[in-house]
């Protein structure tokens, strides 16, 4: 029989009397030994349902929002009906049926689109089916090319991402820069891990959420990432664990500091990512080479796949990257990063630099006090 303390008993029922407790503990010590481990396999049960329930009912009105979608597209093409018709449906639907939401003219629009982006509905159905209409208004809206409409739905689904962080990672163009470093990882690391960890590695890494000074050095930018590490690891992406920063090695009475170490959970090793200010040498990948020997001589153990090391380097050559990497030994990436987006061509030149604006910011305050005065 299961006996349980007065502890156990409040911390998983609060109780509003005396009375109460002392019924909830003659109950307790009657129950069979197995009781525990039979709720908790309710409890799971229940969730998964429930989960279950959530998904279907979204698959089933995305399927509901196709067939409107494609009966009014298919009228529109043979009778040449014009956008009024359209307008028409909507309030007649919302007469109908004034409890649902979704009916609105504007969504059933949506709808034409959708069904128009996806014209055989069982093509790619179960990806379709698992991203709410919010994520799929996002993608209609911002992607054109079915493909890259594809991947965007792909990872929004592994990842679980939020509608703001799927609509930052189009932003980005997270499409063109997935698995385009410079690595080589194809010749010192197994299969598939190989093939899984250049998918991990972007070119170039934006940092747009950084404010730097134009004389940064390496260390700021260690300690802006760091400092804004919910955003630095949703860059890195999925699976990235922060270990630490200026990590201290130890080797023959010689300490030697890593700028930034992590652990990726699904290739299951460390992974020494260096920041160097400027252009890639050649002499960065021998270091780190080093750095990779050391970690997995100190820190990795036998459940660990080998460490990977990523430089991220303000600007790199290709082929000297390439170069540099032909004939090291550790499975090391080169990419560069951004810190602010592209600036339009025509407006190059004529945005104010940091100094300029803080020239300006200083003589503004000094006549508003004077005005003051």
């Amino acid at each position: 029989m299961l006996t349980f303390s007065i502890s156990q008993v409040l911390s998983h029922n609060p109780l509003t009397s005396t009375s109460d407790f002392l019924t909830c503990h003659v109950m307790a010590q009657t129950l069979p030994d197995n009781y525990v481990q039979l709720l908790d396999e309710l409890k799971t049960e229940i969730r998964q349902a429930r989960l279950r329930a959530t998904v279907a009912a979204n698959a089933e009105l995305l399927r509901l929002y196709w067939h409107i979608g494609n009966a009014i597209l298919t009228r529109l093409d043979k009778a040449k009906w014009g956008e009024r018709v359209t307008a028409q449906i909507a309030t007649d639907l919302q007469r109908e049926f004034p409890e649902m939401q979704g009916l609105s003219h504007r969504n059933i629009k949506y709808m034409r689109q959708f069904a128009a982006a996806y014209p055989d509905f069982t093509i790619g159905q179960r990806a379709v089916a698992q991203l709410p209409w919010s994520h799929h208004l996002i993608l209609l809206e911002k992607i054109k090319q079915p493909e890259t409409r594809l991947f965007y739905m792909a990872k929004a689904s592994e990842h679980g991402w939020s509608r703001d962080v799927l609509s930052l990672q189009i932003k980005s163009g997270l499409h063109e820069r997935q698995g385009k470093a410079i690595t080589n990882f194809e010749h010192r690391l197994p299969a598939p891990q190989s093939d899984l960890a250049q998918q991990l590695i972007k070119d170039p890494y934006i940092f747009d959420f950084l404010t730097l000074r134009e004389d940064y050095q390496e260390r700021d930018l260690e300690d802006a990432l760091t400092g804004h590490i919910t955003r630095f690891l949703l860059e890195l992406g999925a699976g990235f664990a922060y270990v630490g920063k200026q990590y201290h090695l130890e080797v023959s009475d010689q300490d030697f500091y890593l700028d930034l170490l992590f652990y990726h959970l699904k290739l299951r090793c460390y992974v020494v990512i260096e920041l160097k200010r400027g252009k890639f040498q050649p002499e960065y990948a021998g270091k780190l080479n080093f750095y990779l020997s050391v970690v997995d001589a100190q820190l990795k153990t036998e459940a660990d796949q080998p460490s990977i090391g990523l430089l991220i380097c303000q600007d790199k050559d290709r082929v000297i990257a390439e170069y540099a990497l032909k004939d090291i030994n550790k499975p090391i990436g080169i990419s560069a990063y951004q810190l602010t987006e592209s600036i339009p061509k025509e407006l190059k030149g004529t945005l104010p630099t940091i100094e300029e604006l803080e020239r300006e910011l200083q003589s503004t305050g000094v006549a508003a006090r004077k005005k003051g005065e």
